[in-house]
């Protein structure tokens, strides 16, 4: 076995004929004559010293061996893409990309400022921001596919080293003739027999009504569940139930639609907002200054 015979070309050629399932597809994936393909294949087989493919009458599929080689082939070519993009950056006067990862309720309450501000400081380093729910956030840190996550506290985030980022208040949305429009403040309990707007089920905040609701011996009356708080305030004002939602994300909202936000005194209705990253000693320069600067708002 001589692993140092491999070369880029010949393991992207390999990654498209795993995924095509032919050489020849591979083959022209890769931009390389069926000819040249195959006796990158047997080259292939020749320096792990196994055959990396079953021929039958349909196809080829992958051995064992085709399969350990494809997931380690997706990583180096994945490592060497980011490589390339890396350095386009240092080329271009780019310093460092911080990958983070955000909920909705950071993203449309906090962090345009804190970016806006970071980028000031450091025009050189450049933030590639995705909004996610906060269970996928906490897995892309875990994974390395973001350096970075801010989500809701109660997620579970075992792996990760957590810093406090900001609190936000849950508030009930109603519309303006409700029969609730007109108290100062409630516990959700109060809400509990109406209709409710919620946000997809993997959501931090979906999830967190549902149990507090259930922990009162109660069944959340979810009538409608969408993605965006936008929608779910527009599904407010069209009458198909109330919504929790973060207040200073949804203040300019309500106004706009005749709404009215009443705050909760229940004390779920208070969240932190947490940031995870899996090592801070080996975490980038620039993205441990991105950190740095976010930790410094609370």
């Amino acid at each position: 076995m001589n692993l140092h015979r491999l070369d880029l070309v010949s393991l992207s050629l390999f990654s498209h004929v795993v995924r095509s399932g032919s050489i020849s597809k591979g083959a022209l994936l890769a931009n390389l004559a069926v000819g040249a393909a195959s006796k990158r294949i047997s080259d292939l087989e020749a320096a792990v010293g196994a055959a990396l493919f079953e021929r039958h009458s349909r196809g080829i599929t992958p051995t064992a061996a085709g399969l350990a080689l494809a997931r380690h082939a997706q990583r180096i070519l994945g490592d060497v893409n980011l490589l390339a993009a890396e350095l386009h950056d240092h080329a271009s006067g780019i310093v460092g990309v911080a990958r983070l990862w955000a909920n909705t309720s950071a993203i449309t309450q906090f962090l345009p400022a804190d970016i806006a501000a970071f980028a000031r400081a450091n025009p050189a380093i450049r933030i590639e921001l995705a909004e996610l729910n906060s269970n996928e956030i906490v897995l892309g840190v875990l994974e390395g596919r973001a350096d970075i996550g801010i989500f809701a506290d109660r997620t579970p985030a075992l792996g990760l080293h957590l810093m406090p980022y900001r609190e936000d208040r849950l508030v009930l949305v109603v519309p303006a003739g409700h029969a609730l429009a007109r108290r100062r403040s409630l516990g959700f309990e109060d809400a509990a027999d109406f209709d409710v707007v919620s946000l997809s089920q993997g959501t931090s905040l979906a999830q967190r009504l549902q149990a507090e609701t259930e922990a009162t011996g109660r069944r959340l009356r979810v009538r409608i569940q969408v993605r965006s708080f936008d929608a779910m305030c527009q599904m407010v004002a069209a009458g198909l139930g109330v919504a929790v939602l973060p207040a200073d994300a949804v203040r300019a909202l309500v106004r706009s639609l005749n709404l009215r936000q009443i705050p909760l005194t229940d004390a779920w209705a208070r969240r932190q907002l947490l940031i995870g990253v899996r090592d801070l000693e080996t975490l980038p320069r620039h993205a441990r200054l991105l950190v740095d600067h976010l930790g410094a708002g609370t």
